[in-house]
């Protein structure tokens, strides 16, 4: 399996990312840093993604339902070499079903988690599965 996207920058502009048909702008300049993410917010993002991802694809796996997650990541980043050390996540799913096991969820997202794999390699990822019910 392969993935690929495209990227572009104007100098002393933003930058963008393309991906299928998706166009995704990026800061690279100071004074985008309030307004665009950066690609440390990217990196994040895709992290965010890959757990969401699989919440969905083990809802199927797992059969259970819910009516939807959020999730919020937060990263420490060193400066000499510049890098994340760690990742802390907390994942919310929305669920009535006493079906979902939270534990197997957790580590089905830890086992098979493209990003989350990917990035563990490199610095410490932990995080929290809670569940609430309704929407």
């Amino acid at each position: 399996m392969t993935y690929r996207i495209s990227a572009s920058s104007q100098a002393g502009d933003k930058a963008i990312v393309q991906a299928k048909k998706s166009t995704i702008d990026f800061g690279i300049i100071a004074a985008d840093a309030d307004a665009l993410p950066s690609p440390a917010d990217l990196f994040l993002s895709s992290f965010a993604a890959c757990i969401l991802k699989n919440v969905e694809r083990f809802s199927s796996l797992l059969k259970f339902t819910y009516a939807r997650a959020s999730i919020e990541v937060e990263a420490v980043r060193l400066e000499n070499p510049p890098r994340m050390d760690s990742l802390e996540y907390t994942l919310v799913i929305y669920s009535e079903d006493d079906r979902l096991n939270v534990d197997l969820l957790k580590k089905n997202i830890e086992k098979y988690g493209t990003i989350y794999n990917t990035v563990k390699l490199s610095c410490k990822v932990s995080g929290n599965i809670s569940v609430k019910g309704g929407i």
